[in-house]
This record gives structure tokens, sequence and C-alpha cells, in this order.
């Protein structure tokens, strides 16, 4: 019997050797794909998880990295890799765009039916992806509602859903309401879910609470954000499409 098969792969990106992870469905021939982008944290087993999951559903799905290999457990670290990225949307671009180029290379891919999900700084990737005018189906980040460059939203070409919660004080009120008047602005069809008393990295089980101020893990708004990402696949990238 057929089963998921994963493998890694690596590949250059902002002066690393990225290590990501794909996933690809039983059977032959090409299927819809999905790019994940992890937190800032980096890729872990947690989001190799999600790819594998959605192989599963029959979609190919990469996994990929943003630290060249590296998981931050130090938050300062972290920040130190992060911040500067998310203050310079060409080097996300990069980061995206070369992810996406190992996705639409594998030959299960079918490279007209790719959607692109992310968390926290993956979310920031995925969405500067679709500010740059990237061929995407659907884009959702979750933590990731960072605006862009003036004008730059016009170019998106799919929906943009988003996932934050309403305690997050990494992503508060008025970013949403930036990031949302933005998507507006530009006749962007978007919408956000607000996680009624989630925090930031609610989604995620593995990232310590503490690790910063306002990171929680809030397991049933994760279930709940991982259903609204497949609603969105279903909706904008159906497997019978």
């Amino acid at each position: 019997m057929d089963t998921v098969t994963t493998r890694t792969v690596e590949y250059p990106a902002d002066g690393l050797t990225m290590v990501g992870h794909l996933a690809l469905p039983a059977g032959a021939g090409p299927r819809p794909a999905v790019l994940i982008g992890p937190e800032g944290p980096g890729l872990n087993d947690f989001q190799r998880r999600r790819a594998d999951a959605l192989a599963e559903l029959g979609y190919v799905a990469l996994a990929f990295d943003l630290h060249g290999g590296r998981w931050f457990t130090d938050p300062q670290e972290m920040l130190a890799r992060c911040l500067p990225l998310l203050a310079d949307p060409d080097r996300l671009r990069g980061i995206g765009r070369a992810a996406l180029d190992v996705l639409r290379a594998e030959p299960r891919t079918d490279p007209g039916r790719i959607a692109a999900v992310g968390y926290g700084t993956g979310g920031a990737v995925v969405v500067e992806l679709a500010r740059a005018g990237v061929d995407l189906k659907a884009v959702g980040t979750v933590n990731g509602l960072f605006t862009g460059r003036p004008g730059e939203a016009a170019n998106i070409r799919c929906p943009v859903w988003a996932g934050v919660g309403s305690e997050d004080p990494i992503q508060p009120a008025a970013q949403r309401e930036a990031f949302a008047a933005e998507l507006q602005a530009a006749g962007v069809d978007w919408r956000i879910t607000v996680y009624g008393g989630a925090e930031h990295a609610f989604h995620h089980p593995s990232v310590p609470q503490a690790v910063l101020p306002g990171v929680r893990h809030h397991p049933v708004h994760a279930r709940r954000a991982w259903r609204d990402v497949l609603a969105l696949l279903d909706e904008c990238l159906p497997l019978d499409g």
C-alpha cells in the first residue's frame, strides 16, 4: 500500500544552506502543493508533521527553513536573527522564493496550483511572496500580520487569511488593524480570524511558556487554527480541482 514519503532537501538561501522537509502524497502524477513557513525559532518537528499531515490529505508539502538548519532555544538569539529579517522584505522574499523554487521543481508538484501558509516569521515570508506578485492560490499567516512597503499589497493575486490571538502583545490590535487596512486599500480578498484569549505562538505546543512575554500555547485554539488552514486550502486549492 502506498504511503506518504518524506525527504530532507538542502538548498541555498540568505547566504545559508537551508534544510527543508518535503512530504509527498501516495500515488503518482502532479498534485496541488503547499509551502509551509515556520515560526521565528526555526523549523522543527512540529512543522515537519504539518507537512506530513498535508501529504496524507493529498498535497505535496514543503516545510521550509529560515536559519540554515538551526532551531533557536535562546529568545535573544532568535530575535537577533529574526528582527533584521522582518525589517527587510527583500530578504524575506529571497528565503521564500528559494523554497518555492524547490517545491516547483518537485515532479509531483502541479506548478500552477500552489498555496503558502506560514507562522510568525514564516508567515511574514509567505505574505511577502504574495506582495511580490508570486502566483499563489492562497496565503495563510498565523501570528504573522506584518504590514509591507506602501503600495505593494496591490500585487497580491490570491485570497489572504490571517489568524491571531486577541491577547497577542507582539501582534496587537493596532497592528492587526494596519494589516487589514493595507489589504483592504489594495482590494485584496482578505479575512482575519481573532482567537479570543490566545497569546502569541498559541498554535505551537513546543514553544515553552514564558520564552518571551505573551507567548503561550492554547490547545483549543491551536486545533481551530489548523482547521481554518485546512478550510482555506479546501476553498482555494481543492484536491479535486
